[in-house]
């Protein structure tokens, strides 16, 4: 699966005029693990189209939310934190999110603001400056979790570490400077018509957004090293008729790497993997707006992150 052809989404649809002056394009989020970026993106879509997780690496495709407004609609690209790989999944994560630079309007980079400036964030920082074609917005996120002059201490040292077009302090959980955000974001896009309809939200297909639901149930409560080690694919996914209501039938297998990582996500006679499903169920059944039966299996694929047959079969191939 490509999740790059952005260029091919640009091409205007068949809808009601919009106004002059109308504009519409692609901003990326870019940033080392764990500063927010889903979460932010979330808060701007206003509903939940990426999953989100206290656990670095969560985000591991580029995945896109839509955010409509009267005289623009800004498409966000969420992409991986990027990172030292240490497997080839760790390596093909880092060339998706460089690939995706190269291909959006505006790029938008995220310090959170209750941790110091890194290595990760200068190593970025260095890597967003070869980007002399694209505007760069940089975005202070968490200003929640931390006091206005603690606030102010970060802006001045994410200034220092470029030349961006804007900085931007915000709090997805708070809903702090969003509309100013979203203002300054699509200032940076062309004029053009919208390039999805009226409220869409996201261009993900069900089976991919239910298949990270069940991993961000997963991911809740697992030990610091299994959460890299956890891959979800919807085996089988339709509809059915229980009484006067439609149930969806969804079957999952949840991979793991050992077997001693499949006991953890079970756990004892079955009660952790039967939390993971009750979690993931309510989640999918609000997304989908139906009830749920949901089947998960968990199964052993042995170093999976570092196998690229096994890549390619859950979902990772060299564009995915």
């Amino acid at each position: 699966m490509n999740d790059l052809d952005l260029e091919k989404l640009r091409v205007p649809l068949e809808m009601p005029p919009h106004p002059e002056g109308f504009r519409s394009g692609f901003a990326c989020f870019v940033g080392r693990p764990n500063v927010g970026k889903s979460t932010l993106m979330n808060a701007l879509v206003g509903q939940k189209v990426a999953i989100t997780s206290n656990r670095p690496q969560t985000t591991r495709r580029t995945v896109r939310g839509i955010v409509h407004r009267p005289d623009a609609q800004l498409i966000i690209v969420d992409t991986p934190g990027l990172h030292k790989p240490r497997t080839l999944l760790g390596e093909r994560l880092d060339s998706l999110v460089r690939s995706t630079l190269v291909e959006v309007d505006v790029i938008v980079f995220c310090v959170p603001a209750d941790q110091s400036i890194g290595r990760g964030d200068t190593y970025i920082a260095q890597e967003l400056a070869a980007q002399t074609d694209t505007p760069v917005v940089a975005v202070v996120t968490k200003t929640d979790l931390v006091g206005q002059d603690a606030v102010g201490a970060q802006l001045m040292a994410v200034d220092t570490l470029g030349d961006w077009s804007d900085i931007v302090p915000v709090s997805a959980q708070g809903s702090f400077q969003l509309d100013r955000l979203t203002d300054v974001l699509c200032s940076h896009l062309p004029e053009g018509p919208p390039l999805y309809p009226e409220g869409d939200l996201t261009d993900e297909p069900e089976e991919m957004l239910v298949a990270e639901l069940v991993r961000e149930a997963a991911l809740e409560g697992v030990r610091e090293e299994l959460p890299h080690s956890i891959a979800v694919v919807v085996d089988e996914m339709g509809g059915r008729q229980s009484g006067d209501k439609e149930l969806i039938d969804i079957y999952v297998s949840l991979y793991v790497e050992r077997s001693s990582q499949k006991a953890i996500v079970i756990g004892t006679k079955g009660t952790r993997l039967r939390e993971v499903g009750s979690r993931a169920r309510g989640q999918i059944e609000g997304l989908l707006g139906r009830r749920v039966f949901l089947d998960i299996r968990v199964r052993v694929a042995k170093d999976w992150q570092r196998d690229p047959k096994l890549l390619r079969k859950l979902g990772f191939d060299k564009q995915s």
